[in-house]
């Protein structure tokens, strides 16, 4: 009776054993169920958001421009001439003269224009190319500009006022003379309008035709002699806008003359007549071997006025430069009265 109590005790420890590791594996299962479940809920209700169709508007970007309409040219591989030319490239000019304030007995401003498609101002329009660039007159304008003065170009002034008070940036410059930038459609295969760019408008370099000079007059009693000293040089060009107003003539910007002295002189003026006696840019301003007619002088002009602007010489430009000439004879007449024969 004792063996079997024995196995019977033992028989029902062992039930309930198995029958409480039962119970602890389903309830291990019950939580991970659940468990999973609460996880999936809240990530479906995190990732389930109300979404709208949104609608992208494509807008063309303006073109910023910021580089002057300079031609590239190649450089010769070989030497382009016959002899070897290294006076060009290391000449200097010459240092102004002094003048004491003292001396200058006689000072008057002028403001002249130069209008290139005159016979005497050909040169201004010759337009070869060269190792040093486009030999346009222009063009060496931009491309001392689009150096800048820290490689050796110019500082450009604003037309606001030819006194050289506010200095332009390449960006600003390139902008004035290219007018901007222009919305051009785009069309597909069938011919429809899919959008519109900006591009830049191209630009005539022949198109610069006129310039104006301002220069100063002094005549130096310590020497006896009179002095044209040249202080600044601007671009004009005719506006018209897109409507096709037109606008008039007006200065693009103003450069500094003695700034630009050193880089005249490494530049050749064209001479049909003798090709081995050439001058520099700089000697032909310093020689007066150009024409310009007066569009302005501070004598007698009270009211600062050019030319175009006087009563009865407004209209009728036949008078505006017989006006020029008179004011030249004048400062002529005013040189020989000092002299005594």
């Amino acid at each position: 009776m004792k063996k079997l109590f024995v196995k019977y005790f033992l028989l029902a420890v062992c039930f309930a054993m198995v029958t409480n590791i039962c119970d602890a594996q389903t309830k291990r299962t019950v939580k991970k169920r659940t468990t999973a479940k609460r996880t999936t809920n809240t990530k479906t209700k995190v990732s389930i958001n109300p979404t709208k169709d949104t609608v992208v508007a494509v807008v063309p970007l303006p073109v910023k421009v910021d580089s002057l309409p300079i031609p590239i040219v190649k450089k010769s591989l070989r030497s382009n001439d016959a002899i070897e030319r290294n006076l060009v490239k290391d000449r200097t000019p010459l240092a102004y003269e002094y003048l004491r304030e003292d001396d200058a007995v006689y000072r008057e401003k002028l403001w002249r224009e130069i209008d290139i498609r005159e016979k005497m101002n050909l040169p201004f329009r010759y337009a070869a190319d060269e190792d040093n660039g486009n030999q346009r007159f222009i063009s060496i304008l931009f491309k001392a500009i689009q150096n800048g003065p820290d490689s050796g170009g110019v500082t450009v002034f604003s037309p606001v006022d030819d006194r050289f008070t506010t200095p332009l940036t390449v960006s600003e410059v390139a902008e004035k003379i290219s007018g901007g930038t222009v919305s051009v459609p785009i069309y597909d295969s069938l011919g429809n309008v899919t959008g519109t760019k900006n591009v830049t408008a191209e630009v005539n370099l022949d198109s610069f035709y006129k310039f104006r000079i301002k220069e100063e007059v002094i005549f130096d009693k310590e020497s006896s002699r009179l002095f044209w000293r040249i202080l600044g040089i601007a671009p004009v060009k005719n506006v018209i806008t897109s409507q096709g107003v037109n606008l008039g003539e007006t200065e693009l910007f103003w450069v500094y003359y003695p700034d630009m002295r050193p880089i005249f002189a490494k530049y050749e003026v064209y001479n049909g007549k003798n090709f081995g006696a050439r001058m520099t840019w700089e000697e032909l301003f310093e020689s007066r071997m150009f024409y310009g007619r007066i569009i302005k002088s501070t004598l007698d002009n009270p009211y600062d006025r050019f030319l175009s602007d006087y009563g009865g010489l407004k209209d009728n430009k036949i008078l505006q430069l017989l006006e020029g000439e008179t004011i030249k004879d004048r400062i002529f007449n005013y040189e020989q009265n000092l002299w005594s024969y």
